[in-house]
């Protein structure tokens, strides 16, 4: 696909919004081509908008060149929505703030902020935004107004329609309305006379004609995304409050929402949830119309396949584990209550309904919130994980519709049937089945012209069916351009009219989203689809449905997890149709901002419904790119790790002895010459250098029974504590020893490491000298230790990031059958299962409160428990930051490219500076020194925190004069 400039309209957003906010590289215009959707349109410039003057000036100079506009942030849509061949405006940086009002009963929203983070603020008041759909960690509000998404129990009753309260809108003129203002209409009528004299005509011509009204009654008494929200003409009287209406749900082609204020929902405290299996989807389909009855708040149908797949996941939930999955189909139900008592009395109304449900064995309903997640895990991460397992060569493409909730059992039947005509293997159904709502998936090689005439024949029969059954083609998806050409067919001629004149009067010049919603090609639905790609083991399931870029520390920076490997993708296409200028300015632009910014710090695998580790991917090819001698560097680095940290730890201690002037030019310099991946980036915040870990502090009592192997790590011999400070290997000595633990720490101790420096720079040879020198030290002090029967110890390190690494170098010992491997256990959640029950620190010994930063590693490691049950034994107050995330400090990468922490901990770093807390702590010493950089607060690890209030435990318990 051949790129298309437009040189004068790129120079005059430069000079409207700055250099920096216009982006027209051809990675830029690649990573951010590519969305969740089955659709991929390359645009001809990326602007990033800071604020309403950013995206008014973007939408002005669209007119004058005659150039359309298509605003992006989340990219989870389905339908094609949000990829365009124009100008991109990408909302996600400059549009994130949310305000808890009135103790959470309403909530101002800017679009670039994701649906996870307005619920977590709301959810300390009991409170949740209405809509819910599966993708609510990574889908933004923007994206959830513009397509008026719903999701699993909001209906129609809590979608943004209904809970939208007011907006600050952008016309394409440039108008900016707020609807909540007094004087709003009368703004409107001045700005813009025209659209309300349309808008007023409208009204009152559909309600002049009693069929329009009954067309409209019909099809928005279920869910229904196609076309725009013309009910707003039945339900409201003022414009304004029409204009708001038709905003919701017109994906980015009528204005841009900018901010909205929405009336929450309450959060039901007390929950019961189970999976319903039944012998077939129609027993399943079937049996929904009686549970509907039941007022369950949540009815989530699932088909065999969708069953095959989520029994794959490591973490499926018994009921699934133990299905041998045949034609079967099942129902995740939940009900919900206000309390125990209430939800006692409703289960018991429901109990002989559940008990007659002719399901392969009795329903059993969990409150437990572990088990309760699981369930919802597999819902919730069910398109992409079913998308991820798709058949190589093929594409995923998700469809949307909803049927009147008595009719579904009959649809299901023939959509089975019809996907079964057509020669489609295993697709696959499943879908919010209270509301009729249902989706389902198939695959297909969108390259091959016989697959797309399948495709096309497919469609057609689906409308005929779904109309047939008197339901919407799009249900909560958006029309997007998958439905597009089929407004026509579901609405009435004189609706259809209407929906044309909606858009020429917000839009006269055309320039938003053309060809989204409405569209004058009949094949619209079958241009522009997304190619196959095959190109790198570690990451070809994904589906770029974008989970991964919120917990990404680089996602403000250069590329998220999605956008470095459909970079990967496009340079392959690229080279296989040998288009050599693209491959080498791709290769250019990927050393920076794929490689050299990317953290590894694998969180993008925790948020990826099937489990991508994009990280894995970036050390590879890392390792690719190192050549012989800088393997035998690496290793040679890794057999005397010692000197090593000792010659950093000593430079760090001259540096802080030195002026700031003699330090920063000659490391300017050297940065300058070996480059920045190379060579570290001095700044004065860094401390002074730490000790040698055989020195630092005794292990234990070498004649008493030991409890672990204490593997300190090395980042304590590089960087010394803060001031005053302990350290953390101190601090898990003094700990162990209060509760009488015994610790033995290897022979060379200050020759090991992780591995962790090797394996994220892809320094495969290092990595594997200091795996073997890990696997002998231990094993050789389990045998020293074995004559006085202490067994297969476990290893204990103070450090979580080094735990993690550890850990790893034991798994695939492991997996080799190696006999050296053993269980590896972070310091924290040793001190909190062995150490902290018998510390009995009282609420006067405690510190007033504390504000916790939790690690990637810990994270992913499922440690956040213990971090926290820590945290709270030392502090009346714990305060855990709603932007948390990980620091991109990595190791030393937040030395080579400190742009990549400061990015990563910016919003969190905001809420920091705003909390008066006492102490602030981690559980890892170079993600404090990244925090207290970005904070201005000094950060400790949570165990130096906890030594220190278990030594005033100690000296108040030990009697005077001792």
């Amino acid at each position: 696909m051949e790129l298309r400039t437009t040189a004068p309209l790129i120079d005059e957003l430069r000079r409207e919004l700055g250099a920096e906010n216009v982006l027209d590289r051809a990675i830029d215009l690649y990573s951010r081509a590519h969305d969740a959707s089955h659709y991929l349109l390359i645009p001809q410039v990326v602007v990033i908008a800071e604020d309403i003057a950013s995206v008014s000036a973007v939408l002005h100079l669209a007119a004058k060149h005659d150039t359309s506009v298509t605003f992006r942030s989340g990219g989870t849509s389905l339908s094609g929505q949000s990829c365009g061949a124009g100008i991109q405006v990408d909302t996600r940086r400059g549009f994130r703030a949310i305000e808890v009002l009135d103790e959470g009963r309403r909530v101002r929203v800017q679009p670039g902020a994701t649906l996870r983070a307005a619920n977590i603020r709301l959810a300390r008041h009991g409170r949740a935004l209405g809509p819910d759909p599966a993708s609510e960690a990574a889908c933004t509000v923007g994206g959830v107004i513009a397509n008026n998404s719903s999701g699993m129990a909001a209906g129609i009753e809590h979608n943004s329609a209904k809970t939208l309260e007011s907006m600050t809108l952008v016309l394409p003129s440039g108008t900016v309305v707020d609807t909540s203002r007094g004087d709003a209409l009368e703004t409107l009528r001045t700005e813009e006379p025209g659209l309300v004299t349309e808008l007023e005509a409208l009204r009152d011509q559909v309600r002049a004609d009693p069929s329009a009204m009954t067309e409209i009654a019909e099809r928005f008494s279920m869910k229904n995304t196609m076309g725009y929200s013309l009910d707003a003409f039945c339900r409201c009287d003022d414009p304004v409050q029409m204009l708001l209406q038709l905003m919701i749900g017109s994906e980015g082609t009528l204005g841009f929402v900018a901010e909205a204020v929405f009336r929450t929902v309450p959060v039901h405290s007390h929950c019961a949830t189970g999976l319903m299996v039944f012998d077939s989807l129609d027993v399943a389909a079937r049996a929904l119309p009686e549970l509907v009855s039941t007022g369950a708040k949540a009815l989530e149908l699932m088909d065999a396949t969708s069953l095959k797949v989520a029994s794959r996941s490591p973490e499926v939930p018994a009921v699934i584990a133990d299905l041998t999955v045949e034609a079967h189909a099942a129902i995740l139900v939940e009900y919900r209550a206000d309390s125990a008592l209430e939800l006692d009395q409703h289960l018991a109304q429901v109990a002989s309904t559940l008990e007659q449900a002719t399901t392969t064995h009795p329903v059993e309903l969990t409150r437990d919130a572990s088990h309760r997640a699981q369930l919802w895990a597999v819902r919730k991460g069910l398109y992409a994980a079913v998308a991820g397992a798709r058949p190589p060569g093929t594409m995923a493409l998700l469809e949307d519709v909803v049927v009147p909730v008595q009719h579904l059992a009959r649809t299901c039947e023939e959509l089975s049937a019809l996907l079964a005509d057509h020669g489609y293997v295993d697709p696959v159904i499943f879908g919010h089945a209270k509301d009729g709502n249902i989706h389902f998936m198939l695959t297909e090689d969108t390259e091959d012209p016989a697959a797309l005439e399948r495709l096309a024949a497919f469609t057609e029969d689906l409308v005929e069916l779904i109309l047939r059954q008197g339901g919407n083609l799009k249900a909560e998806h958006g029309t997007g351009r998958a439905m597009a050409p089929f407004i026509d067919r579901q609405y009435s001629p004189n609706l259809v009219q209407v929906l044309h004149r909606i858009k020429s009067a917000c839009d006269p010049s055309g320039v938003l989203n053309p060809g989204v919603v409405l569209t004058a090609d009949d094949k619209a639905h079958l241009n522009h689809l997304k190619p196959v790609d095959r190109v790198d083991a570690e990451v070809d399931r994904c589906v770029e449905c974008g989970y991964c870029e919120p917990v990404c520390p680089s996602r403000d920076l250069t590329l998220t997890p999605r956008q470095r490997i459909v970079v990967r993708r496009e340079r392959e296409r690229a080279l296989a149709r040998g288009d050599r200028t693209l491959v080498a300015e791709l290769d250019s632009q990927q050393e920076y901002d794929s490689l050299q910014t990317c953290a590894a710090d694998g969180m993008c695998a925790t948020a990826c419904p099937v489990g991508i580790d994009t990280g894995a991917l970036v050390k590879r090819l890392r390792e690719e790119n190192r050549g012989p001698a800088q393997q035998r560097l690496g290793r040679m680095a890794a057999q005397r790790w010692s000197a090593v940290t000792q010659a950093a730890g000593r430079g760090l201690d001259a540096a802080s002895r030195m002026p700031d002037a003699a330090i920063a030019w000659p490391n300017a310099s050297a940065r300058s010459l070996l480059g920045a991946e190379t060579v570290p980036l001095w700044t004065s915040d860094l401390p002074s250098g730490g000790r040698r870990r055989s020195r630092a502090s005794d292990a234990g009592d070498a004649g008493q029974p030991v409890s672990a192997i204490f593997l300190p790590s090395c980042q304590g011999a590089m960087f010394a504590a803060p001031d005053g400070s302990r350290g953390a290997q101190s601090s898990v000595v003094e700990l162990c020893s209060i509760a009488g633990l015994n610790m033995v720490m290897p022979e060379r101790v200050d020759s090991l490491c992780c591995g962790t420096p090797w394996s994220s720079k892809g320094l495969a040879a290092g990595h594997e000298a200091m795996a073997e020198q890990v696997l002998d030290a231990v094993d050789r002090t389990r045998r020293l230790l074995d004559d006085r029967g202490d067994g297969l110890l476990p290893v204990v390190v103070d450090a979580s990031s080094c735990a993690e690494g550890v850990a790893a170098i034991m798994a695939a010992a492991q997996a080799a059958g190696d006999p050296r491997a053993g269980r590896v256990i972070d310091a924290v959640n040793f001190v909190a299962e062995r150490v902290l029950p018998q510390l009995e620190i009282e609420p006067g010994q405690r510190i007033e409160s504390l504000t916790l930063h939790p690690t990637c590693s810990t994270s992913k490691t499922g440690g956040e428990a213990d971090l926290l049950r820590i945290a709270r034994a030392v502090a009346h107050q714990v305060h855990v930051p709603d932007d948390w995330a990980c620091c991109g400090f990595a190791g030393d990468r937040g030395m080579l490219h400190p742009e990549l922490t400061a990015s990563a901990t910016a919003a969190e770093a905001r809420e920091v500076q705003q909390i008066d807390a006492a102490a602030h702590a981690s559980s890892n010493r170079a993600c404090e020194i990244a925090m207290t950089r970005a904070t201005g607060r000094t950060y400790r690890h949570v165990l130096e925190v906890a030594a220190d209030v278990a030594a005033r435990r100690t000296e108040r318990s030990t009697p005077a004069g001792r």
